[in-house]
């Protein structure tokens, strides 16, 4: 069941009479059961109440005359009735002061016209009777936290039919309901920041990224297995910092898309943040920063895996170079097959501290599967297959001692293996340990975020059913740095790719260029 958006809740308004404001939800909607059309009608007929009320007859009393008169906003197309159990506790209450006056219980209270099985409200404002429709409605299992129950999509927020977004707070999810690109988690002059430092490292790594890549293509004969991983690693990082160069130049116009129209007259819509695979431009920026991101971890695994070869298993340079094909096959078929997971799931997302878009941002259980296990698995393997190597090297520099051989040239490789080995895993494990931090944040930010917007009055603006006070702080967000150091951290193996060539010979080869184009022109010239 999807119910029309066209039909709320364009209709909820804020409860305004005295009876109902201390209740567990302050949004309604009208026409009620009744057909009262408006709270002024509704406030009139509960006001015959007012002596059972004041009586407190039934502790059920109050909530089970407002969820009638004024019946809680919810996804779902019609009014929710109240219980038939909880008329029921309410009537066994009083009907002994009705008896003392001589009444009977109103025909418009009969129990027997209140559902027990079908969707009604209980006390403390849970559900009964929603089966299998909770997901699509919106609407939590019977004793949730009335914060879970309370988050209703604002028009504002809402999106047409047909573009999967979805907005979950707490446990319930409300659906074709999109993210405000302004003040989530973050507020612009941080959103700024995060562009103007995002963009420097993307541009500084692809400046280091394409020397490397130039460096090799000048005397590919000089970069054989095992360092040739290094090469491609290089390559992925590349197209990674292009990327995010991109996002850093188009803003918002990618990550974000423009209010849709008002289905209301006076409704000032909101910018949401893209979600799916509707957005082209998202979808390729997506496929590109995904796909290579994956690609590079793995070409580490290859490259700790080659060293491993090479120092552990005595493997010659043409002995791995003739495995090269299921190197490449791994490297690039395992994360093009993941892509094109995501891509059926449509689980892309824009990045409103980037501009880019991925997979995992608003979504933990996505990035838990598609991007932090996998990235742990990547580097456990590598860091295996390294410390294998380091000892395979360390036995051979021992043997060569012993034979009163020279080992300086063994132990240079052995700091450089050293050197890039920690400017890897250091920058690895802070993305992992960033990854874990927002896993174990995420739903207290977004609930944090909700309870903020309520004590923003912007409640009203919203016409959103705002959680009591239940001793949850407000300031429950992310921490800004730790998302930049991510960042910088996911760019900055490429900017160190370029010490693994920082020799002499990288020098040469450039100066022997540099030279023949001199030469050459000199030649033309004359």
């Amino acid at each position: 069941m999807d119910p029309d958006s066209s039909n709320w809740p364009s209709k909820c308004e804020s409860i305004t009479t005295t009876f109902c404001r201390d209740i567990e939800y302050n949004i309604t909607v009208f026409p009620n059961r009744l057909n009262h059309s408006t709270q002024k009608e509704a406030s009139h007929a509960i006001g015959q109440y007012i002596s059972a009320l004041k009586a407190k007859c039934s502790p059920d009393i109050q909530f089970f005359l407002c969820s009638l008169y004024f019946p809680i906003c919810t996804e779902l197309r019609d009014p929710l009735p109240p219980c038939k159990s909880l008329c029921q506790s309410v009537q066994n209450g009083c009907k002994d002061i009705l008896v003392a006056f001589h009444l009977k219980w109103p025909e418009e209270l009969d129990c027997n016209k209140f559902p027990e099985t079908q969707p009604c409200v209980h006390k403390n404002v849970s559900v009964s009777g929603v089966g299998d429709l909770r997901p699509t409605m919106g609407l939590p299992d019977a004793g949730t936290a009335s914060r879970d129950f309370a988050f209703t999509c604002p028009d504002q927020f809402r999106v047409p039919k047909g573009y999967e977004d979805s907005l979950r707070v707490g446990q319930v999810t409300a659906k074709n309901c999109g993210l405000p690109c302004d003040d989530m988690f973050f507020s612009n002059d941080e959103r700024r920041l995060s562009r103007m430092w995002v963009g420097t490292w993307s541009i500084i790594c692809a400046i280091s990224c394409l020397f490397t890549v130039l460096t090799f293509m000048l005397n590919t004969s000089r970069f054989r297995y095992p360092e040739r991983p290094i090469i491609f690693l290089s390559v992925c990082y590349l197209v990674v910092s292009i990327i995010y160069a991109i996002g850093f130049i188009t803003g918002d116009r990618v990550a974000c898309r423009p209010p849709f129209p008002s289905p209301q007259k006076r409704l000032q819509m909101v910018s949401t943040i893209v979600q799916g695979t509707k957005v082209a431009p998202c979808t390729i920026m997506f496929i590109g920063l995904y796909f290579f991101t994956m690609a590079s971890s793995l070409w580490w695994v290859i490259l700790a895996l080659t060293w491993f070869l090479a120092a552990g298993l005595k493997w010659s340079h043409e002995a791995i170079e003739a495995n090269s094909q299921y190197f490449h096959l791994a490297a690039w078929a395992i994360p093009a097959i993941k892509t094109i997971s995501i891509l059926a799931l449509g689980k892309i997302e824009g990045d409103v501290l980037t501009g880019v878009c991925y997979i995992g941002l608003w979504d933990p259980d996505i990035a838990r599967s598609f991007i932090l296990a996998p990235l742990l698995v990547y580097l456990v393997f590598g860091t295996i297959f390294l410390m294998l190597g380091f000892v395979s090297l360390f036995h051979i520099r021992t043997a060569m001692k012993r034979d009163g051989s020279k080992t300086d040239k063994l132990e240079k490789l052995m700091l450089r293996i050293g050197i890039f080995s920690v400017l890897y895993t250091l920058p690895a494990v802070t993305v992992i340990v960033c990854l874990i931090y927002e896993q174990m944040n995420f739903d207290h930010w977004i609930v944090s975020w909700h309870r903020r917007i309520c004590h923003a009055n912007s409640a009203d603006l919203y016409l959103i059913r705002c959680p009591s006070d239940d001793g949850l702080g407000l300031n429950r967000k992310p921490n800004f740095y730790v998302f930049m150091l991510k960042y910088l951290s996911s760019l900055i193996v490429g900017v160190t790719s370029c010490v693994w060539i920082a020799s002499h010979k990288t020098l040469a080869s450039w100066k022997e260029l540099f030279s023949k184009i001199l030469r050459k022109h000199g030649q033309t010239y004359v």
